[in-house]
């Protein structure tokens, strides 16, 4: 039977459900591709069809599983004429998507506690690293935007205080994918949102 796009689509969806599962609960290094086929469904066959290799996979389930997250800052920066409801979004989405966004937990979880990233990665280390550029980026401009705009009140570069707008959330992050026990995220929402504006030794003035 001849396959369509949408049966070749449908299979590479169901490729990269069955790695993002594999990679996020056992690893890169233990996760082989005839344990993704067999998690898929299929043989080793239709993931040649669509991937050159593991690491080609790996790279694509990434992309996929972080397309919440590049949304997120393209929403973001749509939003730049309000800086301040702009890092608000950012902050309280980031929160909402890690704890309720299977996909984007996943994403974090491979990057974060299941992946030896070495040099032999490159592709994905520079995609990886463009990102974490672009959310550092964005947040100083917002912040810089609100400044000079008088809602936010610091003698602090920006370029630093977006540094540390990553940082946090990063390390909130972290730390409850480590030990989710620690907190209850979607309870302690609202605190790590406040206190982000503590963090930038700011006074919001709206």
């Amino acid at each position: 039977m001849r396959r369509t796009k949408e049966d070749a689509e449908k299979t590479r969806q169901a490729v990269l459900e069955a790695a993002l599962t594999l990679f996020s609960r056992d690893g890169y290094s233990l996760t082989t591709l005839s344990r993704i086929a067999r998690e898929a469904g299929f043989s080793r066959g239709p993931i040649y069809w669509h991937f050159d290799s593991k690491d080609d996979l790996y790279e694509a389930v990434l992309s996929y599983s972080q397309e919440p997250l590049e949304a997120l800052v393209a929403e973001c920066r749509a939003m730049a004429n309000t800086p301040i409801d702009a890092m608000d979004h950012f902050i309280e989405r980031w929160l909402w998507l890690l704890a309720n966004d299977r996909k984007y937990r996943q994403s974090f979880e491979i990057l974060l506690n299941k992946t030896e990233l070495t040099e032999a990665m490159g592709r994905t280390l520079a995609r990886e690293r463009e990102l974490t550029r672009s959310i550092v980026t964005l947040f100083r401009s917002l912040i810089a935007s609100a400044v000079s705009k008088g809602l936010l009140d610091t003698d602090e570069d920006p370029e630093k205080l977006g540094l540390l707008s990553y940082t946090y959330l990063m390390g909130i992050t972290q730390s409850w994918l480590f030990l989710p026990e620690l907190f209850s995220l979607e309870q302690e929402m609202s605190f790590f949102q406040r206190k982000f504006w503590n963090l930038l030794t700011a006074s919001r003035t709206v």
